[in-house]
C-alpha cells in the first residue's frame, strides 16, 4: 500500500472514531453524560476555562484517578505510561490549594532535565494566565545565571519549578525561603529516585521547617526500586495507576529488516518519502544522535538533535527548531527525550530498537495523542528479529513488515 493510500485511509478512520466516541459520550436514559468532567474532579471553574482554552474539555484516565486525592492532601505515587497528561494531573491541585495572595513559595516541583523542567513552567505559566490567576512559576535550574534567577526570586513566586541540585543550593543558601511550602512533587521519580538525585530530594524535603509537606512521585513506569524509596519518604502514600502496558489503538507499527550499515540510508528514504510533518527518531547513545545528525546533514536533510552530551544552549534550541517547525525531525536518545512533550509528533523512527518493550511503549506514545494518527516505524536487524514478536506478544499489538521501493512504501508480502 502506498504511503499516501495509509493517510486517506487514516483519515476515514478518525472521521468514524470521532462519532464512535461521540456516541459514546452520551447515555440513552435521558442523554445523561457518563464521562467524568474536570468539575466533577472538584477543578474550579477558572482553572476549566483555562483548560478550555487550550482545547482540553475532558479529562484523561490519570487527571480522573489523580486530581481528587492530591486535592485532599494525600502523598502519592502517580503512574500512567507517557504522554497522558500526568503534569496536569498534578498542576491542577497545586493551584487548587496555592493561595496567591501569599507571597511565598508554597510548591515546589522537581524534574531530572532542563527540557522537563522547562516543559513543566510554561504549562504553570498558561493556567495562570488562561485562568486569570495571580499565581507565579518560577524555573530554577543549572546551567543559568544564579544572579538572574535571584533577581527574579524577589517577585515571591509561589511555585518553584527546576532542578533538584540548583533547588537545594539555593535553599542551603537561604535565597530560597522555604516556611510557606506545603507540597513537593517529584517528576519522574523512576530517575530521580537514585543516587546524588535521591539525596538532593532527601536534602530538601528534610530541609523545609514546619510540618512535613505532602509529596507526590510521578512516573511513567511504577519502578520497584523508586517506589520503595518514594514509600520511605511517604509511608503512607497511595498508589495512584493509570492505564497499563496499552499501546494507543491509533498506532500503526511497522518495521524495516535492514543491516546497521544501510541503517542511515534506509532513514534517509524513509523521510524523502513519507515527509512526515513531525518525527523523533530514538537512538540509543549520545554518539549516535550525533552521527544519525551527521549523516542526515550529508543527505541535506535537515534535523536537530537532542542528547546528554548537548549543552542547555544546544538543547533549547533543538527544542524550538523543533517546535517551531524549523526541523522537521528530532534525533534523540531516550535519556535526554524522557518526559518531553513535543506536539503533533506523527511519526516515532526506531532508528535503534527498544531491548524491551516498556521502552517502545514509553517512545511509541508521544505519536497517535488526541486521536490523530500514528505511525511508529523500527529499523530491525536481521540479528534483532527477535523483538518484534517481543514486542507483539508482550504488548499485544501487530507489527507489519514493509519495504520501500522507488520511494513508495509497500507491505513485504506484496
Amino acid at each position: 500500500m502506498r504511503i499516501e493510500d495509509r493517510y486517506l485511509l487514516a483519515e476515514g478512520l478518525e472521521i468514524i472514531r470521532d462519532i464512535l466516541n461521540y456516541v459514546e459520550c452520551f447515555s440513552i436514559n435521558d442523554g445523561a453524560i457518563l464521562k467524568m468532567n474536570f468539575t466533577d474532579l472538584g477543578v474550579s471553574d477558572a482553572l476549566v476555562q483555562a483548560l478550555e482554552k487550550e482545547g482540553i474539555t475532558t479529562p484523561m484516565p490519570v487527571q480522573e484517578v489523580a486530581i481528587s486525592p492530591l486535592m485532599e492532601g494525600r502523598d502519592a505515587y502517580v503512574s500512567a505510561e507517557t504522554g497522558t497528561g500526568k503534569t496536569l494531573a498534578y498542576l491542577l491541585p497545586l493551584f487548587e490549594k496555592i493561595d496567591p495572595a501569599v507571597p511565598n513559595a508554597q510548591a515546589i516541583v522537581l524534574a531530572p532535565t532542563h527540557e522537563l523542567a522547562s516543559q513543566i513552567h510554561q504549562q504553570a505559566l498558561r493556567l495562570a494566565q488562561n485562568s486569570g490567576s495571580s499565581v507565579k512559576s518560577l524555573l530554577l535550574i543549572g546551567g543559568t545565571s544564579t544572579k538572574r534567577q535571584l533577581e527574579k526570586l524577589k517577585k515571591k513566586p509561589q511555585l518553584v519549578v527546576g532542578s533538584a541540585g540548583r533547588i537545594l543550593e539555593l535553599i542551603r543558601s537561604k535565597k530560597l525561603k522555604t516556611p510557606k511550602v506545603g507540597i513537593v512533587v517529584v517528576d519522574e521519580a523512576d530517575r530521580m529516585l537514585f543516587g546524588e538525585s535521591l539525596r538532593a530530594v532527601r536534602d530538601i524535603i528534610q530541609s523545609l521547617r514546619g510540618d512535613r509537606p505532602q509529596l507526590l512521585f510521578v512516573s511513567a513506569t511504577e519502578q520497584r526500586t523508586s517506589s520503595a524509596e518514594a514509600q520511605q519518604l511517604a509511608p503512607e502514600m497511595v498508589q495512584l495507576t493509570a492505564g497499563s502496558n496499552q499501546v494507543n489503538a491509533d498506532i500503526e507499527h511497522i518495521y524495516f529488516v535492514v543491516e546497521e550499515r544501510n541503517k542511515a540510508d534506509l532513514l534517509r528514504r524513509l523521510i524523502r518519502a513519507i515527509e512526515p510533518d513531525r518525527a523523533l527518531v530514538f537512538v540509543h547513545r549520545n554518539k549516535g544522535a550525533e552521527l544519525v545528525k551527521s549523516k542526515m546533514g550529508h543527505y541535506h536533510i535537515p534535523v536537530a538533535d537532542l542528547h546528554g552530551a548537548h549543552g542547555k544552549i544546544e538543547r533549547k534550541k533543538a527544542m524550538e527548531d523543533i517546535r517551531s517547525g524549523k526541523v522537521n525531525v528530532l534525533i534523540a536518545s531516550d535519556v535526554a527525550a524522557r518526559g518531553l512533550d513535543i506536539k503533533g509528533v506523527t511519526h516515532i523512527f526506531n532508528y535503534d530498537a527498544p531491548a524491551g518493550s516498556k521502552d517502545y511503549l514509553h517512545r511509541v506514545g508521544r505519536t497517535g495523542r488526541a486521536g490523530a494518527q500514528g505511525y511508529a516505524i523500527s529499523l530491525i536487524t536481521p540479528q534483532e528479529n527477535r523483538l518484534v514478536g517481543r514486542y507483539e506478544s508482550e504488548l499485544n499489538i501487530t507489527l507489519n513488515e514493509a519495504i520501500i521501493r522507488e520511494g513508495c512504501i509497500y507491505a513485504a508480502d506484496a
